[in-house]
């Protein structure tokens, strides 16, 4: 029987963690995944070795058990053989492995390591002898929203699968959150449940507001005479145009805080982040001959 070398099959090193494993599980999975080999053998058999060793090494007792296998799983092996450990019985009535597991979907490697004593919760579920039916692998996807579609909420209608599939999007969602689509994602084996489809949302940069966590940043553009004299200013919010009172001597990067004029709190109704404004003062351009001469006398008299 060949010795099975889980951590070379999904190409991670023997101290790799958790994520690092479920990465390059998922990364394989879907390159080797059967509705993408479409008929070609050697695939499916990758396909089968990369779910054997996930079922292994995200497992942390399986995979505590594989590491003390090491360089004496031959040991075991023979252990096995001579039904030191390994044998079933049945008030002294003898049960062979294959007898107890049929035809696993596995290969001898993991039915005789992991198949018995050493096994624990199998992820496949068994339809009858000789058929064993696997959960379909969670497929991921990435969709991109602009910050007003993130503000006010959507919903997004794209294909995927040869399915047409509608998405509702609450207000408030950020970069990088998961949307899960259950049953969505790769087909079952053997009859097994369909995987989930994991969506990613990215958000378009913006080109007036920018965004931390709920709380939303813009400039104010004020012009120079409402920044010395003092004044009213209008700003289009994402709730819509408010009034900011500009008292007089205003100096640049002065910041405004609005409250509760940001980002809606994600599936929390009526919560909102704040809107912080940064002064921007804006010098007159083109000034006329009578303009020109009236900022000659205020140097004059300053």
């Amino acid at each position: 029987m060949e010795y099975k070398d889980y951590y070379k099959i999904l190409g991670v090193d023997k101290k790799a963690g958790k994520d690092a494993i479920k990465k390059a599980y998922r990364k394989l999975a879907m390159k080797f995944h059967p509705d993408k080999a479409k008929g070609d053998k050697s695939a499916e058999e990758k396909f089968k070795s990369i779910n054997e060793a996930n079922e292994v090494l995200s497992d942390p007792e399986k995979r505590k058990k594989y590491d003390e296998l090491g360089s004496n799983w031959q040991n075991y092996e023979q252990a096995a053989g001579s039904n030191a450990g390994y044998g079933y019985s049945n008030q002294g009535q003898s049960a062979n492995f294959e007898d107890v597991f049929g035809d696993s979907g596995y290969s001898d490697f993991f039915d005789m390591f992991f198949g018995g004593n050493f096994g624990g919760e199998r992820k496949t579920r068994r339809g009858g002898r000789g058929s064993v039916s696997t959960m379909g692998q969670d497929m991921q996807a990435m969709i991109e929203v602009t910050l007003r579609e993130s503000y006010s909420g959507t919903s997004k209608v794209f294909s995927y699968n040869n399915q047409s599939i509608k998405l509702n999007i609450k207000p408030g969602i950020s970069e990088g959150q998961v949307l899960k689509l259950s049953g969505k994602g790769g087909a079952g084996i053997r009859g097994g449940q369909s995987g989930d489809l994991l969506i990613t949302i990215k958000i378009l940069p913006d080109a007036v507001f920018e965004r931390k966590g709920e709380d939303l940043y813009a400039k104010l553009y004020v012009p120079l005479y409402d920044a010395v004299l003092g004044g009213k200013v209008e700003f289009e919010s994402l709730k819509g145009k408010v009034k900011i009172d500009v008292s007089k001597d205003c100096s640049n990067d002065k910041i405004f805080r609005l409250p509760k004029l940001g980002m809606p709190v994600y599936g929390k109704s009526g919560e909102f982040g704040d809107l912080y404004l940064t002064v921007k003062i804006v010098l007159p351009k083109n000034l006329t001959a009578k303009e020109r001469e009236l900022f000659l006398e205020l140097k004059k008299l300053r």
